[in-house]
């Protein structure tokens, strides 16, 4: 007689220490599975949680007490209909193409080589927190055409503001410095906003404080919000890939070996690292009427969490899904960064990641970098460092052993 497992508790030590084989039970025998700590559905199923993304009935109000009080206003996540596709058509032309390679991409190539240029000449580093942490926000300032001097002072509202959406267990100390951080911030940028209307540059900050569509244009609640919004996602989750694609290739010499000698498969390491291990775990949907799933039904204004780390590792999904593997034939790079993408770890549909081209971007110079500068590289102690966090999740420090090359760093 086969004796069904309790429910995991997404809130228990062990979880943190390793959610995945928890994951499988949920898959398995808890589909749709209310936890009370937390008040929530939580789904976890590739199908269901593709549903959440996709269909309209599962809105994103939940936002509204998620991140709004970090914030300090409705971001895109918030938004439908009109006011979302105006909104995102404000602030997506910076995060593609030409706008994307040609005015933003040596911002970013030039942060990596400076990060680099600090620990070049050491024999091991962390690289979590001697370039992870500290390139995509300093990215982010550059592009707003902030003070450098400020970055440290970025970093810290940027580390409040992640937590505050991290806290499941509604610590209240932690909401409070959510929400301090979020007005320092907003305090700090609106003489800056005012500025750049007056006399716009060519700077993110000016794009966003001259963009109009239909006669609309942003506030300065609605550029103080995204820029928030944005040092928050576009933060923590390139933060959190960079540290696990390299622990991962590093863990798996021969793909390793195989990206140093063909670069073009950098795309196809970075969307299995974001299928395998995705940065952001779940996230949260309410659904405006009430909605079958697989094992049961969610009543309307109900809060839904979506397990994306679940769903990634879904076995009607993908083959060996707990096997990290950038050659797999079941997940496409082409399309990993597009709302096309056959994983979830950008959401789906029409809030799929705004910045999801920017994040590929920063991550492929990254490793391109990199590489280049280190032709050797390995773990300083020899094992491979374990992953940390619930919402979010990635290694936290990873210490590493080096062989510098000659020569300067290449580019993305």
């Amino acid at each position: 007689m086969t004796t069904i497992p309790q429910p995991p508790d997404i809130l228990s030590p062990g979880f943190a220490a390793d959610p995945y084989p928890a994951y499988r039970i949920l898959r398995e025998h808890y589909p749709l599975l209310h936890h009370k700590g937390i008040d929530s559905y939580l789904i976890s199923r590739y199908e269901d949680v593709e549903r959440a993304f996709r269909e309209p009935v599962f809105t994103s109000d939940n936002y509204d007490w998620q991140i709004e009080p970090a914030h300090g206003g409705r971001t895109l996540p918030q938004m439908s209909g009109h006011e979302h596709s105006v909104r995102r058509a404000l602030v997506a032309p910076a995060f593609r193409g030409r706008e994307l390679r040609e005015t933003f991409l040596p911002v970013i190539e030039r942060n990596a080589r400076e990060l680099i240029d600090a620990f070049r000449d050491a024999p091991e580093t962390d690289l979590v927190a001697r370039f992870a942490t500290r390139f995509p926000v300093n990215v982010i300032v550059d592009m707003l055409g902030l003070d450098r001097a400020d970055h440290d002072r970025f970093h810290g509202w940027y580390a409040a503001v992640v937590a505050f959406l991290s806290n499941l267990a509604q610590d209240p100390d932690v909401a409070a410095a959510g929400r301090r951080a979020g007005e320092e911030l907003a305090g700090y940028l609106r003489p800056i906003i005012r500025q750049r209307r007056a006399a716009p540059g060519g700077d993110l900050l000016s794009r966003l404080c001259t963009a109009e569509i239909d006669g609309i244009r942003m506030t300065d609640r609605d550029i103080t919000a995204f820029v928030s919004l944005l040092l928050a996602a576009g933060g923590e989750t390139t933060d959190k890939a960079i540290g696990l694609i390299f622990r991962h290739l590093l863990a798996h010499p021969a793909q390793l070996a195989a990206v140093r000698a063909d670069r073009s498969l950098v795309p196809a390491a970075l969307a299995e690292t974001l299928r395998y291990t995705p940065p952001v775990q779940m996230i949260m949907r309410q659904p405006a009427a009430d909605v079958t799933l697989s094992g049961g039904t969610v009543p309307a204004g109900a809060t839904v969490t979506c397990l994306i780390g679940a769903a990634n590792r879904d076995e009607h999904r993908y083959a060996r899904p707990d096997s990290f593997d950038l050659f797999r034939t079941d997940l496409t790079p082409s399309h990993a960064f597009s709302a096309a993408a056959d994983h979830v770890a950008f959401g789906l549909g029409r809030h799929f990641c705004v910045g999801a081209l920017l994040a590929r971007a920063e991550v492929e110079t990254a490793v391109n970098q990199l590489l280049d500068a280190f032709p050797a590289m390995a773990f300083a102690d020899g094992i491979e460092p374990a992953d940390a966090g619930v919402f979010t999740r990635g290694p936290q420090e990873l210490r590493v052993r080096l062989a510098a090359g000659a020569g300067a760093v290449g580019g993305a």
